[in-house]
């Protein structure tokens, strides 16, 4: 949109929807001004704080945009440095602004020390997302110990308190609902982990009165996939704050002579239509300017996953075997998952080894590779190169390669240890390896796992150790990059034991994300819905399977539509499928082709939600709002039947539209089926339809 460059130091972001206003007062503080509904331009001003007394500070009342530690400033603050003579206190004083095409840059810098701050912001076209980070330069010959940094603070306008909504799940139950009002003190939602993890999740979502449709919503997210903090404070003067960034927990950079030190980005964000809008927002930005640019605007194929099948036994029959029946499924993805290298035979030796293992494919990976193209399908492959069993010729070579102590237990958990992806000969190794594969093989599709945390983090090769955490989720994203530039016909999926990765910061690397362990369509619905409350709908790769995990046995169909919602993909054992559940898997995947454009780019309605309502009915609309696709569903078992009126949000009010419920066809405008609805009747536990509604 624009940028405006007031009088007085007042600087504007404008969007879509919404006005962002910083500036500088008359102190020489930075200021926060403005987050939310547009006002007029030229009113905004940085207006004097509060005179001091013994207790209240100019600097604790102050609205700033990014708070550094020193003087009287007595709160959390976001950089937290030491200089070479040990003065840990930072002065800042505003230099300059200066907008360069979509970009702010608001640059402050310390009173006597070389040390020079840039707040980075950036805007869109036809967007209401605000991208932030911060630039650490140091501009003297001395290291500077950077001890706290983080990525932007945020500033909420009400003096009411905000209720925070966020995760807090598990390995197999990921994306739980939490919701905390924030009446005073702090709220922190954090990763200790070496990952962003499968607990709480990197962003957060603050509201006062607000559901699904209406309601003033605030919105932010950390594109970093390893230790993160999300601080939310309400301090003494009703100041609302919300700063993400890198988790100070174990955490040192040494900045060196001219070095800079970038943050990772956070992607914030306004809407005045509650959750639903907040989603689609940051839907279409996902899509837009986040996704990697070789596949973000392609749809993404139909895949299987053949380890539910065999687990560790793989070998060219019965791969090819699982092949046949999913290419007749129209799968166009085969994916092999873990046990094709090494000595791979169980979860216990191999990994590192990456090399075909021969006893199992004695004329090499390419006779099934040959196969599964034959077919009409791409091949993928299963790695998890961050790992290293100590069962291994690689750990056998290079005990040092992996993170330790001499003096602390090594743990392997899940019977592995964590490479020191610090290490350049690690980084070389892993690179290496995986290239080798996709230059001899014809490889277009790779799982990327990690299935452990991080421990025992030593690196003998770092000379400050506490950065250990930061670089090796940088190591992660430059091995990624590579394989894509050289091989950038290759799709590249993060899964980390599940939904140990999604957030996005893989995305800005990543092609799609492995979402939960769990495959429980039961599980899976709810679960789905908080994953796509500020992740993309495309990248979200939801798999038929076999697996129920400890809930009722569902219908074949039923797991098919749940698994549609997203990416869809197919895991089960195919073999053991009778000819009717092949012909029901066949006819879902034919139909999920026809509408997978409009469930992976479409923005999405939750308008029945099953906690609430009982009832699941999800709408994907069309940007044009000339195709939709509804699903509804039910696992209640409180009524034989119910009775509700069915209604289709995101649709033009003029446009005519047709549709078919069960044996009935109708032809209504959009303002009809938004407001008025068409009776349906859900009959129990396990009701499911799929809807399809296009424009005449």
């Amino acid at each position: 949109m624009a940028i405006h460059m007031l009088k007085d130091n007042i600087f504007v972001l404008e969007t879509k929807n919404t006005h962002y206003v910083l500036g500088v007062d008359k102190y020489g503080y930075n200021r926060h001004i403005h987050w939310g509904k547009k006002c007029n331009i030229n009113e905004y001003e940085a207006k004097d704080i509060w005179d001091e007394n013994s207790n209240h500070t100019r600097l604790d009342m102050a609205r700033q945009e990014y708070t550094v530690f020193g003087g009287t400033m007595y709160r959390e603050s976001d950089l937290k440095v030491q200089f070479p003579d040990k003065c840990r206190e930072i002065e800042l004083e505003f230099v300059d602004a200066k907008a360069e095409e979509n970009t702010l840059t608001f640059t402050l810098k310390d009173k006597f020390y070389p040390l020079e701050i840039a707040l980075k912001y950036k805007v869109q076209d036809n967007d209401d997302i605000i991208t932030r980070w911060a630039e650490i330069k140091n501009t003297g010959d001395d290291t500077i110990i950077i001890d706290r940094v983080f990525s932007a603070e945020l500033t909420l306008p009400s003096q009411y308190p905000y209720t925070f909504k966020n995760t807090n799940g598990s390995w197999g139950g990921e994306y739980v609902e939490t919701e905390s009002t924030l009446e005073g003190g702090a709220l922190v939602f954090d990763s200790k982990r070496g990952t962003s993890g499968h607990n709480q999740s990197p962003y957060f979502i603050a509201y006062q009165n607000a559901d699904e449709n209406q309601g003033d919503v605030y919105f932010g997210s950390l594109a970093y996939s390893g230790n993160f903090k999300v601080l939310c404070t309400r301090d003494l003067f009703y100041t609302t704050r919300v700063s993400l960034g890198l988790n100070d927990h174990d955490f040192k950079y040494e900045l060196n002579a001219n070095q800079t030190f970038t943050t990772p980005f956070v992607f914030c964000g306004y809407s005045s239509q509650g959750f639903g809008e907040m989603s689609r927002q940051m839907n279409r930005f996902a899509i837009n300017h986040v996704l990697p640019k070789q596949f973000n605007d392609k749809v993404l194929p139909v895949l299987y996953n053949s380890w539910e099948a065999t687990e560790f036994d793989v070998n060219t029959k019965d791969q090819t075997k699982l092949a046949k029946l999913a290419a007749a499924m129209g799968v166009e993805l085969f994916v092999m998952d873990d046990g094709w290298f090494g000595a791979r035979n169980h979860d216990r030796a191999g990994l590192g080894d990456w090399v075909v293992n021969k006893k199992k494919f004695p004329k090499g990976i390419d006779e099934l590779i040959k196969n599964v193209n034959k077919l009409g399908m791409d091949f993928g492959l299963w790695f998890e190169p961050e790992m290293v069993n100590p069962d291994s010729d690689l750990f056998r070579a290079h005990p040092d390669w992996a993170y330790h102590y001499d003096t602390r237990t090594a743990h392997t958990l899940r019977h592995q240890l964590v490479l020191n992806m610090t290490r350049e000969d690690v980084q070389e190794y892993i690179f290496d390896c995986m290239d080798k594969m996709l230059t001899e093989h014809n490889i277009k599709y790779i799982k990327w796992d990690m299935n452990r945390p991080l421990s025992e983090t030593g690196a003998e090769n770092l000379d400050c150790p506490q950065e250990l955490w930061y670089r090796h989720t940088q190591a992660v994203y430059d091995i990624v990059d590579r394989l894509k530039e050289k091989h950038p016909d290759v799709a590249i999926e993060s899964c980390s034991s599940g939904g140990g990765r999604t957030d996005y910061g893989a995305l800005l690397h990543f092609d799609q994300v492995w979402t939960s362990d769990n495959t429980s369509a039961v599980d899976r619905m709810m679960m789905q819905k908080w994953f796509t409350y500020l992740r993309p709908t495309k990248v979200m790769r939801a798999w038929v399977t076999d697996v129920n995990w400890y809930n009722p046995p569902m219908s074949l169909d039923f797991r098919f539509h749940v698994a549609m919602q997203g990416s869809l993909g197919v895991g089960g054992n195919l073999t053991k499928y009778s000819l009717t559940d092949l012909a029901i898997a066949r006819k879902m995947v034919s139909l999920y082709k026809e509408i997978r454009h409009i469930v992976q780019f479409g923005d999405l309605y939750r308008v029945l939600d099953p906690d609430r309502d009982e009832i699941l009915f999800n709408l994907y609309v069309t940007e044009d709002k000339n195709e939709a696709v509804g699903f509804l569903s039910s696992l209640v078992t409180r009524f034989m039947q119910k009775e509700i009126p069915l209604r289709f949000m995101g649709l033009d009010d003029e446009k005519i539209y047709k549709l078919k419920i069960g044996k009935e066809k109708y032809e209504k405008s959009g303002a009809y089926l938004k407001n008025v609805g068409i009776p349906v009747t859900v009959r129990g536990m396990g009701y499911n339809q799929i809807i399809k509604i296009k424009a005449k």
